[in-house]
């Protein structure tokens, strides 16, 4: 009796220790519009269960942003806790042949969570860049030509898909990585496991379809386009399964390909929405990967003291098809004005949704947030300090979540868009520095007769949230005062307290001429 009585004890000391640390999920659509979520949407045409069903067990934020409106920063800024306009991509995205961004000497939130006593896995979709292994001869390898346009550089590139890759994710904090380097539609096609591709690519591909188009290049036998989420759903779930019950809590960083061009929901996907348009049909099918991960964890009965987390890392994309889609009563960016890519509500303007159920407990919140804030909300859960030159852009939400939290509330944010634009939100002001969208929605940048739009744009979101009518000219005074706090933000190198940090790259800022005034 006394023994079976020192194994119970035991056995629940375990359990406890366990429990300490909650496992983290961080699911990142992409291309996913804040509209297309019909929890976040009241007239949605698209249904997402498995999302909605998230959202009642968690914390809506209303007000949440990707720090940038296209892909390759904000991922950037998520890993990070920077914005990314401080790395040295001041505009635009990486190629599926660009070396790495995050620089060696980055702390990221996987290497964080790593030093802390966590797993740390990466799926899908990474885009941040790693250095393929150049090869001098034709052998093993293939000459290839990246294809993608401007501002992409098509020079030649030389790649041995034989070799490990340098700078991988592995390199970056993540234990385990498997994915593919850019978006779905960005060549070299080939999944990399940790850092060595698991095929060499001996064909070429191309898509030319309307919404389902991709580049041509190299594409390894294990690449199918079409079976790219399911496989990164597969793999996930796998590690779900194989970690739940280790003697480490896990974090994963669960990057979808989906509902981003090339758009091809699988063939039990096509027509589900009922609206004729394949794109509504990959939205849901981003749901159902939602759903496999959350039955994963229910599975293993873990759910409870599991963060789940879900957003988009932008906007989304005028691939879609908003046309068709608005003429059946959708709209994918809701009432905001523009799209991914644009510096206006549209293409940073997320749903944002976090679950917690053993500590959390369900509602909305109006909070402001930003995607970079991630990485200090699990220092604060874990109650972890980090140094100054780390995270210089995070801002803790657990205050939102009512969770007890000594943390500084966000109360400003910086939006950027594709070409480089700023926009500083405070409150229910925001100040856009160009006189256009920044991106690819009218007045797009260098467009005819934008030279004649005034430089500024200002909007009270408070009752203008479709940004329609530009306030610059009667408050001068607000944009003056913002101006002041961006142009501190961007050259002290943080926007939280700590000492100032050095920004990367070259620190002429073409959107902000009127610093060096």
């Amino acid at each position: 009796m006394v023994v079976v009585l020192f194994a119970l004890i035991g056995c629940n000391r375990h359990k406890e220790t366990k429990t300490e640390k909650p496992n983290i999920v961080f699911i990142l659509a992409d291309d996913l519009g804040y509209g297309d979520v019909s929890c976040f949407n009241e007239n949605s045409k698209i249904k997402t269960p498995n999302i909605d069903g998230l959202a009642e067990k968690g914390v809506m934020f209303t007000d949440a942003h990707t720090s940038s409106a296209v892909c390759t920063p904000t991922r950037y800024g998520i890993l990070t806790g920077r914005y990314n306009w401080r790395s040295t991509l001041k505009r635009g995205v990486l190629s599926g042949y660009s070396k790495a961004l995050i620089a060696k000497d980055r702390k990221t939130i996987a290497g964080f969570l790593h030093e802390n006593g966590y797993v740390t896995a990466g799926f899908g979709k990474w885009h941040l860049g790693w250095d393929w292994a150049p090869n001098d001869s034709t052998d093993g390898g293939m000459n290839v030509k990246d294809p993608s346009s401007a501002p992409f550089d098509a020079s030649l590139y030389r790649v041995d898909f034989s070799k490990k890759v340098e700078n991988s994710p592995v390199t970056r904090g993540f234990d385990y990585f498997f994915g593919f380097c850019g978006s779905l539609d960005m060549a070299p096609y080939v999944w990399l496991e940790n850092d060595k591709p698991t095929m060499v690519p001996t064909k070429s591909t191309v898509n030319k379809g309307k919404q389902s188009w991709w580049r041509e290049g190299p594409t390894s036998d294990d690449f199918i386009h079409e079976q790219v989420l399911p496989t990164i759903t597969t793999k996930t779930v796998d590690f779900i399964r194989d970690n739940a019950n280790g003697d480490k809590p896990f974090f994963i960083y669960m990057a979808l390909s989906a509902p981003h061009t090339p758009i091809l929901p699988t063939k039990e996907f096509q027509g589900i929405s009922g609206l004729d348009n394949p794109y509504a049909d990959f939205v849901v099918m981003v749901d159902w990967v939602v759903g496999e991960v959350r039955k994963a964890l229910e599975e293993k009965g873990i759910t409870e003291n599991t963060v789940l987390i879900f957003t988009s890392d932008n906007g989304c994309s005028p691939q879609a098809g908003f046309e068709q889609l608005i003429s059946k009563g959708h709209n994918p960016s809701y009432v905001f004005r523009g799209h991914k890519a644009d510096i206006f509500e549209g293409g940073h303007h997320v749903p944002y949704i976090v679950s917690w159920p053993q500590k959390v407990k369900p509602g909305k919140s109006n909070q402001l947030l930003c995607t970079t804030d991630l990485f200090a909300s699990v220092a604060d859960i874990l109650n972890v300090k980090y140094n100054d030159n780390v995270a210089e852009d995070s801002y803790s939400f657990l205050p939102a979540l009512k969770l007890k939290s000594n943390a500084e509330i966000r109360k400003s944010i910086v939006h950027h868009s594709i070409n480089g634009s700023f926009a500083y939100r405070k409150e229910n002001w925001k100040a856009i520095f160009c006189p256009g969208s920044g991106g690819w929605s009218a007045p797009q940048p260098n467009s005819e007769g934008i030279e004649n739009l005034p430089k500024v744009q200002l909007y009270n979101l408070s009752d203008d949230i479709g940004e329609t009518t530009n306030l610059q000219a009667e408050h001068t005074g607000i944009v003056e005062q913002y101006r002041k706090e961006l142009a501190e933000i961007v050259t002290e190198g943080r926007s939280t307290k700590g000492k100032p940090q050095k920004n990367d790259g070259p620190q002429k800022w073409k959107q902000l001429k009127w610093m060096d005034e």
